[in-house]
């Protein structure tokens, strides 16, 4: 199934980062996680929407301060 990921951005609003097929067993991941990683970057699931019309998976993450202290 296509899965697109979309980040929610304080200042430019909503933006895609990735749009990709993803597998059964990868889908079925996303019960048991609440961060996934790309680019190099982590995010924290805020909520998915299986939209119909468009056939994919549309995940709203949010951008994790990954700092080092």
């Amino acid at each position: 199934m296509r899965v697109v990921l979309l980040v929610k951005d304080p200042k430019a609003g909503l933006r895609q980062i990735d749009d990709r097929e993803w597998d059964s067993a990868m889908i079925a991941s996303l019960e048991h996680v609440n961060y996934l990683t790309i680019h190099g970057e982590e995010y924290q699931t805020l909520e998915g929407k299986l939209n119909l019309d468009a056939g994919q998976l549309e995940l709203l993450l949010v951008r994790m301060n990954n700092k080092t202290i």
